[in-house]
């Protein structure tokens, strides 16, 4: 007791209670596997969004299509979309059953095999994801999957459609809009998986992003910033989208880019359902 106990005893202690209350270790337990869970929910989120983008790329190189995300692409993606999100993480509410859970081994590291397996799971799909909402968009502009693998050989083994160059489907302004597109899904897909992490188990019905206010600010703002990017001409700063090698979206482009990035919330629950099913039965 660090009130009522001697000098002597606390020096022998392994833990001294300030205020004298018992109640106060059940509290500092409940803190501990929160500071914990948000530093998984942290780092997690981080590696699997930065899975997803590894896989793009070369998921797209193997392939032989032309590439998905430029490098400033990636680099406002790291910079931009991922930083406030993670930040906000570590600011996530206790979990309802924090306190139901049982105690984890003191050596249990905090990217454990389950996590791993979880979040290359969320990573395919995000790569996957953000390659196909670029390929699909060539394929509805008659642009064959062959054709789009051998893209290189434009205007040599194949040509394109009547009154279409091969420079304005994949070089220049021709490729704008599809990078554009997947660089929106890319994003999305963060942000919904940011909204997701408000708990590391727990349902999005059970625990909202509203009980983190700091996520929604953290989510809010980089979309509101890619959004400026995008429509920058609108805004009166034409150079800035072209620095960038990006195009407005139409409507019908970003129900394009919710359909693909949406469904990353399903897996999200999907395996959240066999995380709590795991920790149940370990």
């Amino acid at each position: 007791m660090g009130i009522a106990g001697t000098e002597v005893s606390k020096e022998a202690a392994d833990m001294v209670l300030a205020d004298d209350n018992f109640s106060t270790i059940v509290a500092a337990v409940e803190e501990g596997r929160c500071i914990y869970a948000n530093m998984q929910a942290f780092i997690c989120f981080l590696i699997s969004c930065n899975i997803g983008e590894i896989i793009a790329i070369l998921l797209a190189a193997i392939c032989g299509f032309p590439e998905p995300l430029s490098a400033m692409h990636l680099l406002w993606v790291n910079l931009v979309t991922d930083g406030p999100p993670a930040t906000a993480l570590g600011f996530n509410p206790p979990s309802p059953d924090v306190m139901s859970q049982k105690p984890r081994p003191s050596d249990e590291p905090i990217m454990t095999k389950w996590m791993a397996y979880r979040y290359l799971i969320t990573g395919l799909y995000v790569g996957f994801a953000t390659v196909g909402s670029f390929v699909c968009h060539y394929l509805a502009q008659g642009v064959s999957l062959h054709q789009l693998r051998s893209w290189g050989k434009c205007g040599q083994s194949w040509s394109p459609a009547d009154g279409v160059s091969c420079e304005s489907l994949f070089q220049g302004a021709g490729r704008e809009l599809p990078q554009t597109l997947s660089l929106t899904v890319l994003v999305c897909m963060e942000l919904f998986k940011a909204l997701s992490a408000v708990s590391v188990d727990s349902s999005l019905l059970t625990v909202g992003p509203n009980q983190n206010p700091l996520l929604i600010g953290g989510v809010a703002l980089p979309f509101l910033l890619h959004l400026a990017v995008v429509y920058s001409a609108k805004l009166g700063f034409p150079g800035l989208a072209k620095s960038f090698g990006l195009a407005p979206l139409s409507l019908h482009d970003w129900q394009t880019a919710l359909k693909w990035s949406a469904p990353i919330l399903i897996v999200e629950e999907v395996l959240k359902a066999i995380g709590r099913h795991h920790n149940k039965h370990n």
